[in-house]
């Protein structure tokens, strides 16, 4: 990698902390906080993003990530290129369709 002509790059966050205690939810929130401060923003629930220029600053968040990681939970990164991140598709569901049952009345009366 040239240092004239940096790639960029993504950092993918995605994270699974516990939250059932009053202070496993601080602990979530002071993590959180901390990737949105430190320039990550919200791709879905529990997944995070951040773009960089070079590998100089890759290294520089990557080290600020693992000195901010909770003692406890799973927290996982994966570098990937811009042109990969921008081939990322979006699938989102369709609503399911319920058909409706016509009612049958007692009074219809099939006769063969």
């Amino acid at each position: 990698m040239s240092s004239e002509n940096p790639r960029f790059m993504r950092i993918l966050v995605f994270f699974d902390l516990p939250v059932v205690k009053k202070e496993q939810r601080k602990i979530y929130t002071r993590f959180r906080n901390f990737l949105l401060k430190d320039g990550y923003y919200m791709l879905q629930f529990s997944v995070y993003v951040r773009i960089c220029r070079g590998r100089d600053t890759i290294e520089k968040h990557l080290n600020r990530l693992k000195l901010s990681v909770p003692a406890k939970g799973s927290v996982r990164y994966l570098l990937i290129t811009d042109k990969q991140y921008n081939n990322m598709g979006f699938l989102v569901s369709k609503p399911k369709v319920v058909k409706k049952l016509k009612k049958k009345n007692a009074d219809q009366l099939v006769l063969f």
